[in-house]
């Protein structure tokens, strides 16, 4: 099983989260590339540590939205949006190949991994630019979603994952951020949930329900309080449980 979290997310002065600590924690970094957070610097700096580490780096592509950190739907053009996520891959992995690695998969965030999960305008043209700058890439989402089929549709790996620290609703999407219920913030139910679906491939939604969740990455969200209590406690308990730990890309 693969154990991810969402790192570089400061900007300039701006830190967000424990980067390093949680670099010593997780199997994939999924590293902000300037758009909806992050700059050159902490680029740089993620990258380097990811790769003295052996932790795979995946570039975590938003939309232009620093204000929003991301997180506020936008009406891309096909094109603009194609082009912009090979703009923040060549950025990323511009860094990568400073330390003899390469950006090993894509994931979208906030705004636009649920746009594309189900909008399909949204979701080709995030295929369009994983075809056109390396179709090796795999696709980080959630399985199921429009992202997933049309990447699958054009031949690219897609990685299901599933969150450990956000709740569900009974159809298998994510409680919108905007509800008061939408984060899991206790981390030792975190980590009971993690290893639920490490091994159960199932998870228990808000209303009770235990719905299947089959996963190959589990996601850690390094902006939420207490993320690397949170990550010390997933990954102990994933190890506990038999779990091994390893990059999926």
């Amino acid at each position: 099983m693969d154990l991810n979290a969402d790192l570089g997310e400061g900007f300039g002065h701006w830190r967000l989260g424990d980067d390093e600590a949680l670099l010593a924690l997780i199997s994939s970094a999924n590293v902000a590339c300037g758009f909806h957070a992050g700059d050159p610097a902490t680029m740089h700096r993620v990258c380097a540590v990811a790769a003295e580490r052996g932790v795979a780096v995946g570039a975590q592509v938003g939309y232009r939205d620093l204000a929003g950190f991301g997180r506020r739907h936008i009406a891309y053009e096909f094109a603009e949006l194609r082009d912009e996520t090979i703009y923040q891959l060549g950025a990323l992995d511009a860094f990568c190949r400073v330390y003899q690695t390469r950006v090993r998969y894509l994931k979208p965030h906030g705004a636009l991994y649920h746009a594309a999960a189900r909008e399909e305008a949204q979701a080709a043209a995030l295929v369009a630019a994983i075809s056109g700058y390396d179709h090796e890439l795999p696709v980080l989402c959630q399985a199921g979603t429009v992202l997933a089929q049309l990447a699958t549709g054009a031949g690219l790996r897609v990685v299901a994952e599933g969150f450990a620290d956000r709740n569900y609703l009974p159809d298998g999407r994510l409680v919108p951020r905007s509800a008061p219920n939408a984060l899991v913030t206790d981390p030792e139910q975190i980590a009971v949930r993690a290893v639920r679906m490490a091994t159960e491939q199932t998870l228990v939604a808000v209303d009770g329900t235990v719905i299947p969740c089959p996963v190959e990455s589990i996601c850690l969200h390094g902006d939420t309080p207490g993320a690397v209590r949170c990550a010390e406690l997933v990954r102990a308990a994933l190890i506990d449980a038999g779990v091994t730990l390893t990059p999926f890309a």
